[in-house]
C-alpha cells in the first residue's frame, strides 16, 4: 500500500510517529465514456480560458475566487506552509464514547501504521482505547483540508476515520413522516419478531455485488454476439400496505422457513432436507447460469448429485458455484 501522509499523534506527552494508508479500495465494473456512433473514447482537456492553450497537470495551481473576476493563485508551497499544527501533527482533543459519534459524519477511513520507533506508544494507545471502549477525537489536515477525525482500534491496527463538520451534514427533519402517523404496539412487536428471526452474525463475505455480475454478463453476451436475456428478480413493486399486521405475519413465517431451510442445509443434515442457501442469492445464481452457457453445457455431462435430484439441474448447480 502507498503511504499518503506522515505525521505524529500527540497522546499527552507521548508522541507516536505514524504513516497513513487508505483503508478502502472501491471496485466494480469500470465503464468509459465513448462516442455512440463509432466507439471513440471521449476525453477531457484542461484548457486555459485566457490563451486557449491546453495546460499540463504539472502547471495547474489552485485559486481562491475573490469575486468580480479576481482570484488569488495558491501554490503547493503556500498550502504546505499553512500555520496549522494539524498539517504534520495530530493532537488528541478529547476521548468520547463511540455511541456519541454520528455515523452520518464518517467520511473516509484510513489505516494508521507506526513509523520509525513508534511501535510501542502505538500499541499503548491501541490497547488503551480498546480497554476503555472510547475513541480519540483529533484534528488533522489531509488532502488540502483540515478535518475532525476519530482514532479507534480496529483489530491489531488503529483506524483514522475522517468526520464531516456539522455544517456539512444536512438537516433531515423535513424528511421525517408527519407526527400524527402512528403504529400499534402489536405491529411493533410483530416487526420485532421479524427482526429477531432475521438476526444472525454478520459475514459480508456471504454477499456479492449482483449488479457487477449482471453487468459483466451483459458485456460477455455482447462480446459473444449472444442475445441478452433479462434476469428475473424477487423484487416486488412498492405500494401501500393494506394490512400491515398480515404482511408482518407473512414476513415472519417466510423468514422462519428460510432459517429452517438453511439449518437443514448445514453439513450433517439428513438427505432430502430442503436446501435454501442457494436461494439466498437467487439473482446472482441465475445471472451466472445465463452468463456462461458453454460451461454450463459441459457441466451437464457430469453425473447428477443428490442435490441435483432434488430439483436442480447440474447446469444450474454449476452456475451457482461460479457466482459464489
Amino acid at each position: 500500500m502507498q503511504t499518503i501522509w506522515k505525521g505524529a499523534i500527540s497522546f499527552g506527552l507521548v508522541s507516536i510517529p505514524v504513516k497513513v494508508y487508505s483503508a478502502t479500495d472501491e471496485r466494480g465494473v469500470s465503464l468509459r465514456q465513448v462516442h455512440a456512433a463509432d466507439g471513440g473514447r471521449i476525453r477531457y482537456r484542461r484548457v486555459c480560458e485566457v490563451d486557449g492553450a491546453e495546460v499540463p497537470y504539472s502547471d495547474i495551481a489552485k485559486g481562491y475566487d475573490l469575486g468580480g473576476g479576481d482570484l488569488v493563485v495558491l501554490t503547493d508551497e503556500d498550502l504546505e506552509s499553512l500555520p496549522l499544527p494539524s498539517v504534520k501533527g495530530v493532537d488528541v482533543l478529547q476521548f468520547v464514547d463511540v455511541e456519541q459519534t454520528d455515523p452520518v459524519a464518517v467520511h473516509r477511513s484510513y489505516y494508521l501504521a507506526p513509523d520509525q520507533h513508534g511501535a510501542k506508544p502505538y500499541v499503548l494507545l491501541r490497547d488503551a482505547l480498546a480497554k476503555s471502549g472510547k475513541v480519540a477525537i483529533v484534528k488533522v489536515a489531509l488532502r488540502s483540508r483540515e478535518s475532525l477525525a476519530m482514532i479507534r482500534p480496529h483489530g491489531d491496527v488503529l483506524l483514522l476515520q475522517m468526520l464531516l463538520w456539522p455544517e456539512e451534514i444536512r438537516d433531515p427533519s423535513s424528511l421525517a413522516p408527519d407526527a400524527d402517523v402512528t403504529v400499534r404496539q402489536q405491529e411493533v412487536d410483530m416487526a420485532g419478531a421479524y427482526i429477531d428471526t432475521m438476526t444472525s452474525e454478520f459475514n459480508p463475505d456471504e454477499y456479492t455485488d449482483e449488479y457487477a455480475a449482471a453487468l459483466r454478463a451483459v458485456v460477455d453476451a455482447k462480446v459473444a454476439g449472444r442475445q441478452i436475456v433479462s434476469v428475473d428478480t424477487e423484487t416486488q413493486p412498492a405500494g401501500e400496505v393494506v394490512d400491515l399486521m398480515e404482511a408482518l405475519r407473512q414476513s415472519v413465517a417466510r423468514a422462519k422457513a428460510r432459517r429452517e431451510g438453511e439449518a437443514a442445509d448445514e453439513p450433517g443434515a439428513p438427505d432430502g432436507a430442503p436446501a435454501k442457501k442457494a436461494a439466498r442469492k437467487p439473482a446472482a445464481a441465475k445471472a451466472s447460469a445465463k452468463r456462461a452457457p458453454a460451461k454450463a453445457d459441459g457441466a451437464a455431462d457430469k453425473p447428477p448429485t443428490k442435490k441435483a435430484a432434488a430439483g436442480k439441474t447440474p447446469a444450474k448447480r454449476a452456475g451457482s458455484k461460479r457466482s459464489a
